[in-house]
């Protein structure tokens, strides 16, 4: 099967329909991942079939769990090599993007990316979470915040939450056993604001690769108190 047909047939496993001018902006932003890969470590997975199951599809999954036709503002924190970021922005190119990551070196490649790809509303920010959730421009702004980034759920909904506004969501794209992450972290997620909506189970479209959407709700303001400062929530997460 050739790149653009198992990424046709990906994509109808999930439920969506690429155009050729996605098509291409998905083999456009595989070449620039696996080239700059070669300079510095942007993902440690680059055969293409995997890249478009693990990276591509995995980031798509969020349309198991949302409607995304029914967001704005989505904000994609720790966005490493833009994902889920970018095949969100591909995928539904009416989305006003904010892509965060605290490494410059990422923000400029993603910078290169998104004017390679030719995409428009989508902004790569390098700053940490702690100081951009401070900024009026960013705080309490997005209907949505995602983040695939590794941290246990109460660090990230420290990271993220601050970003949502009162009745938007924040989801965390987790690995299958997450039990006792959202049980830890259901103190942490009252003090900013938040409210466990519901966790979505599913396995990866011809894999046997387990993955979880936590989806929380913004029910009321974030203490201005929160994110503490830069380090902390991951050095001492919520409790």
């Amino acid at each position: 099967m050739d790149k653009s047909s198992l990424l046709k047939k990906a994509g109808q496993e999930i439920g969506i329909s690429f155009s050729e001018v996605q098509i291409h902006q998905f083999l456009d932003y595989y070449e620039c991942l696996v080239e700059k890969n070669k300079v510095m470590n942007l993902t440690a997975i680059t055969e293409y079939e995997e890249v478009v199951l693990k990276h591509f599809i995995d980031s798509l999954s969020i349309v198991k769990a949302i409607d995304m036709k029914k967001c704005k503002k989505v904000i994609d924190i720790g966005t490493g090599a833009g994902f889920p970021g970018i095949p969100l922005k591909i995928a539904f190119p009416e989305l006003e993007l904010v892509l965060l990551d605290s490494l410059n070196k990422r923000v400029l490649f993603l910078k290169e990316t998104i004017d390679k790809l030719g995409l428009t509303g989508i902004t790569a920010v390098h700053a940490r979470a702690e100081d951009a959730a401070r900024k009026e421009t960013y705080r309490e702004s997005f209907d949505l915040c995602v983040s695939r980034a590794v941290a246990n759920l109460s660090s990230l909904s420290e990271y993220c939450i601050p970003f949502v506004a009162k009745g938007g969501l924040f989801v965390s794209y987790k690995a299958s056993d997450v039990e006792e992450e959202v049980k830890e972290a259901k103190h942490a997620l009252y003090l900013l604001g938040g409210k466990m909506k519901e966790k979505i189970e599913f396995v990866l479209p011809s894999s046997d690769i387990g993955r979880s959407f936590i989806i929380i709700e913004k029910v009321k303001t974030t203490p201005l108190k929160y994110p503490r400062k830069a380090g902390l929530p991951s050095k001492e997460p919520l409790k």
